[in-house]
């Protein structure tokens, strides 16, 4: 007896069910109008744009680059129209600019080209200079000025990135200088090793330095920003004090001044003893590329980087927060140690003195502003600043422009490299696709 109701899928029902399908296609399927026989076209699709068309949408966008180097370009315009104002000679011709305009803006306009003239000779190069001395020096004295920047900006970077702000960069570098000073005229070592051991001193001073606010913060939550200015000025009375102790100040001055460092104890010069350039800079390099790897490559940059977004999120995800404190401002104050090594044992100076520290740490907070707390970046702003530095000298030479005027472009720089919005507002940019300006420092920027 046959089944009048065949199960799914047998042969009877196949033919039935292919059927049904075929019809709903079918009133699925739009119909044309009568007499339009000819198949649909598809619209055409744009042409993609040129790779040179792209370059430059994406270079007039919004990105880091293009905003820092307009800041840039801004600060030089804010900077001529100071050096106008300052010029009493050139202010004095807008007296009477409704009868002789071109009097007042040929004089702006010499005062600004020579000013800015001797800067890029005093930083870059110098077309008028005779001999490989005279036509490297601007460049050395910009690397001069450029290594103990790197390393404090870079300190204060790391700190940054682990959501931390180490203000102490200053005490740090400046125990660190005080260490490596000692062990570069106490200690009776051979060369290479001599100058091995001072650069290890210096860098554990800056290391024990930075552990003090780091486990402060750790264990207590004590603000660190507090701590690192505190001991900041504990750093430098520290240093003004031991100047003068017996075994350290030299016994042939009256003055603050310590022994000098021994010759074996100082950074090997790279174009010889005329130019002051050394291989502190060799080492810039290679610690900024070290640290690069360190925050994209390795577990502890992870770790890092995941505090410094969201702590209470690492700490979830099982990330030790309290250690990863203490090693940010550890490795952070041997960042800074190093860059006070190198201004006793370089060519900057080879003795203590109140002075010797000058300004690198409170500057390395700007370097790591305008490097956008990125190591590569920390390198080419330290570059820039160094170049400030070092043009800014031939400046106040031969323009009779003060030298705070450099201080003063360094802080319209960042002025404007902290205030993307205007930036933007005043060139008109549009909003990058690919990159978006960060408004966090502890983010990375």
């Amino acid at each position: 007896m046959t089944n009048p109701n065949p199960a799914s899928g047998s042969p009877d029902k196949e033919p039935a069910t292919e059927a049904l399908q075929a019809r709903e296609e079918a009133r699925a399927t739009p119909t044309a109008p009568a007499g339009d026989t000819a198949p649909k076209q598809r619209p055409a699709e744009a042409p993609r744009p040129s790779l040179g068309k792209l370059f430059l949408d994406n270079l007039w966008a919004a990105n880091t680059v293009t905003v820092t180097v307009l800041a840039v370009v801004l600060a030089m315009l804010v900077g001529a129209v100071l050096i106008i104002v300052s010029d009493p000679d050139v202010l004095a011709t807008y007296g009477y600019i409704t009868a002789r305009p071109a009097d007042a803006f040929n004089a702006s306009w010499t005062v600004v080209s020579e000013a800015y003239a001797n800067l890029f000779k005093g930083a870059v190069f110098d077309p008028d200079a005779v001999g490989f001395t005279a036509a490297m020096g601007p460049i050395s004295e910009t690397l001069t000025y450029t290594a103990p920047l790197v390393f404090t900006g870079l300190s204060v970077a790391l700190a940054f990135r682990g959501g931390l702000f180490n203000i102490g960069a200053q005490g740090q570098a400046t125990i660190g200088v005080i260490l490596a000073a000692v062990a570069g005229f106490a200690l009776p070592l051979p060369p290479g090793v001599h100058l091995l051991v001072a650069l290890l001193a210096g860098a554990l001073g800056g290391a024990l330095w930075g552990f003090i606010p780091g486990i402060l913060k750790a264990r207590t939550g004590a603000h660190e920003v507090i701590n690192t200015i505190m001991l900041n000025y504990v750093a430098i009375y520290f240093l003004s004090w031991i100047i003068v102790q017996g075994g350290v100040q030299n016994p042939d001055r009256a003055d603050a001044i310590s022994k000098p460092v021994e010759s074996s104890a100082q950074l090997p010069r790279l174009l010889g003893d005329n130019l002051r350039v050394h291989a502190g800079i060799l080492l810039a390099v290679l610690v900024t590329w070290f640290i690069a790897w360190l925050l994209n490559r390795s577990t502890l940059g992870f770790e890092l980087r995941a505090v410094g977004a969201n702590p209470d999120a690492a700490r979830t995800a099982g990330i030790s927060v309290t250690k990863t404190y203490v090693l940010v401002m550890m490795i952070a104050g041997l960042l800074a140690g190093l860059g006070g090594s190198n201004m006793v044992l370089g060519s900057t100076a080879d003795a203590l003195t109140p002075l010797v520290i000058a300004q690198i740490g409170f500057d390395g907070i700007l370097v790591a502003l305008l490097g956008r707390v990125k190591p590569w970046g920390v390198l080419l702003a330290a570059l820039l600043f160094g170049a400030l530095q070092a043009g800014g000298n031939r400046m106040q030479s031969y323009s009779g422009i003060s030298l705070e005027l450099v201080t003063v472009l360094q802080a319209l720089i960042v002025i404007f490299i902290a205030a993307p919005a205007l930036v933007k507002a005043i060139f008109q940019l549009r909003a990058a696709r690919t990159a978006r300006l960060q408004t966090s420092l502890a983010k990375g920027w």
